[in-house]
């Protein structure tokens, strides 16, 4: 592929999380990508994805490398010399103890971007906390501050926001900024990138707001977190849903006027009116079916748009971003799949996703420079499959 990143090569070291989000971001942007695994005896310490999952891993090669034996660390870091970047997503220590780590490979490769991935980072308390998304949405205050379930209960969501959001993205913001810094000083850098820090840049007007004032924030308390009825949702005729977010004065005018009860527009932030107020909001949305309120209200400057299921939007609301292409496996029958909506990354209707049945890994190594004897005796050694 080509692309902004054309040229930069990845090592990624990871199977599942936040490093394969940041890989795959970045082989969309037209980075090299190669996934480095481990040898099939070791397969069983690394979850194995569905197959569509991560893309299908859409821009990637793979190897398979024995990291524990000296052949496959030193393998390994010859990769590295000729790489731009490495991510891992082990448990902090676990490279530094493989001999792969940053100073090692920082010794063959000062120019090396090396960005560690973790769920609370490489020091602290937590370091050492085994977790997934979940327990990094608890730890950021994010499952404190939206709707409750009975009895209280935090609401567990339907998305990996943490690996995403929290981690991928955050990852491959500062794998950009250090490779934008190498360009400039000639010298690589190490990053550490946790997932729980991740959250809280995104719990940022929370955690401000408490920081800054003091203040007890209870669930649904904040402004933009349910508290007030400009800011929710609601189930129309048909049993859908409807988000409502008119915020500024005009959109919520524009909203109450739309739905016939224009004389809640001067109370919009009346903290004891809310409960009144998202009364009538859920009494007129209740005479229409969910796309017919859409229609009218969309377009209207309301700040009103359909809550979609998994299965709506991929029976074609993004075919209008040209978000859809075709995924044409190595394996089976073709399916379609999510395409780059990064702004920047080339889109292209059809995608030759790697056969993930084998490797890429003589080609890979004939890359960095191994030879045709040094491929096969490590191959014969069972270093590298």
């Amino acid at each position: 592929m080509s692309g902004l990143l054309n040229g930069i090569r990845v090592l990624d070291l990871a199977s599942v999380g936040p490093a394969v989000r940041a890989s795959g971001w970045l082989a969309d942007y037209g980075a090299s990508v190669v996934r480095v695994g481990p040898v099939p005896r070791d397969a069983g310490s690394q979850i194995t994805p569905k197959p569509h999952y991560y893309s299908g891993g859409r821009g990637t090669r793979s190897i398979q490398v024995d990291l524990k034996s000296d052949a496959g660390r030193e393998a390994f870091l010859r990769l590295a010399e000729a790489a731009d970047v490495v991510i891992e997503s082990f448990r902090p220590g676990v490279v530094a103890r493989l001999g792969i780590g940053y100073d090692d490979v920082k010794s063959r490769n000062p120019r090396i971007v090396y960005c560690s991935t973790s769920g609370y980072g490489q020091t602290g308390p937590r370091a050492q906390w085994a977790g997934h998304d979940l327990n990094y949405l608890a730890v950021s205050g994010f499952l404190a501050t939206g709707e409750r379930g009975p009895g209280d209960k935090p609401m567990v969501p339907g998305a990996t926001i943490a690996d995403s959001a929290g981690g991928g993205l955050q990852a491959v913001a500062a794998i950009l900024a250090a490779l934008v810094a190498r360009n400039r000083t000639g010298e690589g850098t190490y990053l550490d990138v946790a997932v729980a820090d991740g959250m809280l840049a995104l719990m940022s007007l929370q955690v401000d707001d408490v920081l800054a004032t003091g203040a007890e924030q209870p669930p649904k308390s904040a402004p933009l977190s349910g508290s007030y009825a400009c800011y929710d949702t609601y189930r129309c005729a048909d049993g859908g849903w409807v988000a409502v977010a008119a915020i500024e004065a005009k959109f919520w005018a524009n909203l109450c006027t739309a739905l016939g009860i224009a004389d809640c527009v001067d109370r919009q932030m009346d903290v004891d009116a809310q409960d009144e107020l998202r009364a009538a909001l859920a009494a007129a949305f209740a005479t229409k079916p969910r796309d017919e309120w859409v229609e009218l209200l969309a377009p209207a400057d309301t700040c009103v748009s359909p809550v979609l299921s998994a299965t709506e939007v991929a029976a074609g609301v993004v075919a209008a971003r040209n978000a859809i292409a075709i995924a044409d496996p190595a394996q089976g029958e073709d399916f379609a799949q999510l395409t780059p909506l990064l702004a920047g990354a080339e889109r292209a209707p059809t995608y030759k996703l790697p056969d993930r049945s084998t490797t890429d890994t003589d080609a890979v190594l004939a890359e960095s420079g191994f030879s045709t004897e040094e491929i096969t005796a490590l191959r014969s050694q069972g270093v590298v499959a």
